[in-house]
Formats: C-alpha cells, structure tokens, sequence
C-alpha cells in the first residue's frame, strides 16, 4: 500500500486576533519549529507570529499552493471565520503534530 504524501497550508498567529501569517510547506512540524523558534529573518519573526492556530493537509503540490495564494487575498475575517470553526479559542496546535 502506498502512503501518501500531504503537503499542508498552515496560519501562524502573534496571538488570538493578532497578526496572521499564512504559509505552505511539506513537512508541517519542522516549518512550525522553525517559525517558533525564529530561525530565519522575515515575517513571523517580526511579527511574533509563533502559533499554529490552523492547517490543512492536501494531497497535490500545486493545490496547496494554489489555496495559499487564494487564502492570502481573503479579507481579515474570512480568516478569522475560518480559524475560528475549527480553533474557536486559537489554541495553539504544534503539540498535535506528529
């Protein structure tokens, strides 16, 4: 049986209604580490954006990146909507990851 492999767009919060940063990757534990742990210059470092507040798994490559691109053009509230249905108290989600 062949295992599949899911790459996953994630948002980062500098806290609940704080700033929010989007992103897409692979291997969703090793990106959370290293947004948490500000190891390369940019957005979440400046920004303290260190917890994982949603994420979704997607089984195509260009899917992901294609809902990415979408969910940075969203309003702030379509955001907040789409954290909060799942995360309503924007606890952060790092602990769940394998």
């Amino acid at each position: 049986m062949e295992s599949l492999e899911y790459y996953y767009v994630y948002i980062m919060a500098s806290k609940r209604h704080g700033t929010l940063y989007i992103g897409s990757t692979s291997d969703l534990p090793r990106r959370v580490y290293e947004h948490q742990n500000d190891v390369a210059e940019g957005f979440t470092k400046k920004y303290q954006c260190h917890t994982l507040v949603y994420y979704e798994p997607i089984e195509d490559r260009d899917s992901t990146l294609l809902r990415e691109k979408r969910m940075k053009t969203w309003n702030r509230q379509w955001k907040i909507e789409l954290i909060e249905k799942t995360n309503p108290y924007w606890h952060d989600l790092s602990g769940k990851l394998i």
